[in-house]
């Protein structure tokens, strides 16, 4: 399996329509990849708070539009990275696409760990409830988004729906990039999945990004990871080594406590 993740920048100087036509043109030319993954809030920057309201559009608004158009016209399965989400109650999410290669919106997943410590995105946007799976052809993925990586819990959960690629677009900042790498890995070790790690390049509202998206294997092995600049990251990678790799090393099968264990 081919998957290729872009690693935009996001500048404060191109506006949302014209970031839109670069990305998708960017979508167009992986058409020999089978995935496709954007970052986190690439149409505003996912620091850039106070465009959160003015640039939120509804689920199958204009990025919508052009994302499911590229998908087709690239022949991908494209992980749209995520959208500020209005719905029809006004409520903001951080909202995630993925796009069949007929141009289907397949899933939408609403970030459930929401950024800010009791401002910025914490207090913006609503938390997502649902956890979401999407069934690809070769392979089962798992979806979550940048702050997200911090909880464990939730990535059991995805392997436990039968997560095997774990999908995280992320506006990760420069600061905390052991952490964003380290937290990588230890999903993919953790739950004996590949994990697709998606950043962005460049600075949002004030806040340089890490960049270094990251593909790293089951057991744990990095086997690509881009620069902190512009970058299309592209790998292949064997599905079948999930299966593989949790039949070696049964790990998974020892667990005691999960997400409904007993608490007193």
């Amino acid at each position: 399996m081919r998957a290729s993740l872009i690693q935009i920048a996001v500048s404060e100087g191109e506006s949302v329509e014209s970031r839109r036509r670069r990305v998708a043109s960017l979508v167009r030319d992986q058409s020999g990849a089978d995935l496709v993954v954007l970052p986190e809030l690439w149409t505003t920057g996912a620091f850039a708070y106070e465009g959160f309201a003015g640039e939120a559009e509804p689920l199958e608004g204009p990025t919508h539009e052009a994302m499911a158009k590229a998908a087709t016209d690239a022949g991908v399965w494209l992980h749209a990275g995520s959208i500020p989400e209005r719905t029809a109650d006004g409520t903001l999410y951080n909202t995630s696409l993925v796009f069949s290669p007929s141009g289907d919106l397949i899933a939408a997943y609403r970030k459930i760990h929401r950024f800010g410590f009791d401002k910025g995105e914490a207090v913006l946007m609503g938390a997502g409830r649902d956890l979401v799976t999407v069934r690809l052809p070769e392979t089962t993925l798992g979806m979550a988004t940048c702050y997200d990586l911090r909880f464990p819990e939730l990535f059991r959960g995805l392997v436990d729906a039968g997560a095997e690629t774990l999908v995280i677009p992320a506006g990760w900042p420069e600061r905390r990039r052991a952490h964003w790498t380290l937290l990588a890995q230890a999903r993919a070790v953790e739950n004996q999945a590949y994990v697709l790690a998606c950043g962005t390049a460049g600075t949002h509202a004030g806040v340089p990004q890490a960049g270094h998206s990251i593909v790293v294997d089951p057991w744990g092995e990095v086997l690509a990871e881009a620069g902190a600049g512009e970058e299309v990251l592209t790998v292949e990678f064997d599905p079948a080594k999930v299966a593989v790799t949790r039949d070696q090393f049964p790990a998974l099968k020892d667990r005691v406590l999960g997400l409904d264990a007993p608490r007193r």
